[in-house]
C-alpha cells in the first residue's frame, strides 16, 4: 500500500510521524511523509519520500517589530497568525502534491485537510496524534492547557475550543473547494467523522496518561512512537569526551522554535555560580554556552534524545509531547518550562507521574527560580525513581502495533 503521512508542524511532529512511517517500511508499505524541508533527513531515516513544505513556522519581523536602531524585536501576535496562516496554506499545498496514488492518508492535529483529501481519492483516513483533541472531563482543551479546570469546566471548554478560528481553516476550505467537494464548516466535518466512527490514534503510553473514561471505542492509545535510528549517525568526538570526563551534565534542550535571549540570561544566571555541567540543545543556547565556558558548558545541535539523555543528571525542556516522551524514555528527571498550547498539559503529567519538579512557565523563568528546580530535579529520589518507574513501564510497548495492524486488514 501506498500511506501518505501528514507531519506539518516543528521536529517534535515529524520525529514521531517518522518512526510510524519507518515501521510501515518495514512491512512492505511506500510511505510518503509531507513535512519541513529541513526535517528530510528524518524521512530518509525512515525509508520514505519526502515531499517538502516550502515555508517557515518562525515569522519574520516587520517594521513594527523593530526599535529606532532597527534591531529585530520578538514579533507581535498578529505577525505569529499571519505566518501560520501562510505555513498551514503552504502545508496544505504540499499535501496536494503528495496525495495522488494514495491508498491511505495518516493527518496530525494541524492537517485535518488530509480527510477531505481522501474524501476525494475515496481512500480511508485517520489521525494519528500526539496530544488528546477530544473534549473530555480528564483534560482542558489542549489549545489553552495551563490549568485543570475539572470534569465539568474541562468538557466544557473542550468543546467551546472547537469553536475557535483556526490559523489552519483557511487551508481546509481552499483544499474542499480545488477538489471540488461541497463546504463543509471544521465542526460539521469533525462531527460528521465521528458519526462515521473515524479512528483516530494517539502516540501516546497509557502508563502516562491513563484512557478517560468518556471516550468512545475508535479513540486508541497505542504507545510513543520513536524516532527511526538516524541512519551513519554517531556522537561528536567532543560530546563523547565531554560526557566522560566530569559527573552527569543537566541537559537543556528547548526545541527547534526560537527560545529567547531571556530565557538564555536566565540559563546563565541559573549556572554561573553552582557546579552543574550542562549541554545546551538549540540554536539560541549556543550564546549561553560561550558565556558558561567550555569546562562547564558544550553547546551541541542534532543529537538523538535517546541516545543523550540517559547521560543526562536532569532535563530541562519546554514539555513538548515529543521531548516529554523522550524524558520519560530515559528514565531521567525534568525540568519542564512549557510556553503554549499542550506544553502545560504535559508539564503537568510529569509531575503528576512524579517525574518532574513542578512546571515554571517560560514567562515567570529567572536565573533563581531556574536553579531551585534544576537543583530539586538532580537532587531528588523521588523524581528520579518516578521517571525510572514510568521508563520501565514503558519499555516494553510497540506503540505502531495498532496502525501497522489496520493497514494490514486494509490490505
Amino acid at each position: 500500500m501506498h500511506v501518505l503521512v501528514l507531519a506539518p508542524g516543528t521536529r517534535g511532529d515529524v520525529a514521531p510521524a517518522a518512526g510510524l512511517a519507518a515501521s510501515f517500511v518495514a512491512d512492505g508499505h511506500d510511505v510518503t511523509i509531507v513535512a519541513n524541508a529541513e526535517y528530510g533527513h528524518l524521512v530518509d531515516d525512515a525509508g520514505g519520500t519526502h515531499v517538502a513544505i516550502e515555508s517557515t513556522l518562525t515569522p519574520e519581523p516587520s517594521a513594527q517589530d523593530r526599535d529606532d536602531a532597527g534591531k529585530a524585536s520578538k514579533p507581535g501576535v498578529r505577525a505569529y497568525l499571519q505566518t501560520l496562516r501562510t505555513y498551514m496554506d503552504a502545508a496544505a499545498s504540499a499535501a496536494l502534491e503528495a496525495a495522488p496514488g494514495s491508498d491511505v492518508i495518516l493527518t496530525n492535529a494541524i492537517s485535518p485537510y488530509g480527510h477531505d483529501i481522501a474524501e476525494h481519492l475515496g481512500v480511508p483516513s485517520a489521525e494519528a496524534l500526539l496530544q488528546p483533541a477530544r473534549p473530555s472531563r480528564d483534560y482542558p482543551p489542549m489549545i489553552a492547557s495551563a490549568r485543570d479546570l475539572g470534569a465539568f469546566g474541562n468538557r466544557l471548554a473542550g468543546h467551546l475550543a472547537q469553536l475557535v478560528t483556526t490559523p489552519y481553516d483557511p487551508a481546509c476550505a481552499r483544499v474542499r473547494a480545488e477538489l471540488g467537494l461541497r463546504p463543509e464548516s471544521r465542526r460539521s466535518a469533525q462531527r460528521r467523522r465521528r458519526e462515521q466512527g473515524m479512528r483516530v490514534h494517539h502516540g501516546i503510553s497509557p502508563a502516562v496518561l491513563p484512557r478517560p473514561s468518556d471516550w468512545p471505542a475508535e479513540l486508541t492509545l497505542d504507545g510513543f512512537w520513536w524516532p527511526p535510528a538516524p541512519s551513519r549517525w554517531s556522537p561528536p568526538e567532543q560530546l563523547e569526551t565531554f560526557l566522560s570526563t566530569g559527573p552527569a551534565p543537566v541537559v537543556i534542550s528547548l526545541g527547534s522554535l526560537p527560545s529567547g535571549v531571556a530565557v538564555a540570561d536566565a540559563i546563565v544566571d541559573a549556572l554561573a555560580s553552582g557546579t552543574h555541567r550542562v549541554v545546551l540543545q538549540g540554536e539560541d543556547l549556543r550564546d549561553a554556552a560561550e558565556r558558561l565556558g567550555a569546562d562547564r558548558a558544550l553547546h551541541v545541535g542534532d543529537v538523538p534524545h535517546e541516545w543523550l539523555l540517559p547521560h543526562a543528571a536532569a532535563v530541562v525542556h519546554q514539555a513538548g509531547a515529543g521531548v516529554s516522551a523522550a524524558a520519560l524514555r530515559a528514565g531521567v528527571p525534568s525540568v519542564p518550562l512549557p510556553i503554549h498550547t499542550d506544553q502545560p498539559f504535559w508539564a503537568r503529567r510529569l509531575g503528576q507521574l512524579h517525574a518532574a519538579t513542578g512546571p515554571l512557565p517560560v514567562k515567570q523563568v529567572t536565573g533563581e527560580k531556574l536553579a531551585a528546580m534544576i537543583e530539586h530535579a538532580t537532587s531528588s529520589t523521588t523524581l528520579r525513581r518516578g521517571a525510572q518507574a514510568v521508563r520501565d513501564a514503558i519499555a516494553g510497548e510497540d506503540g505502531t502495533a495498532p496502525l501497522r495492524t489496520w493497514l494490514r486488514q486494509l490490505a
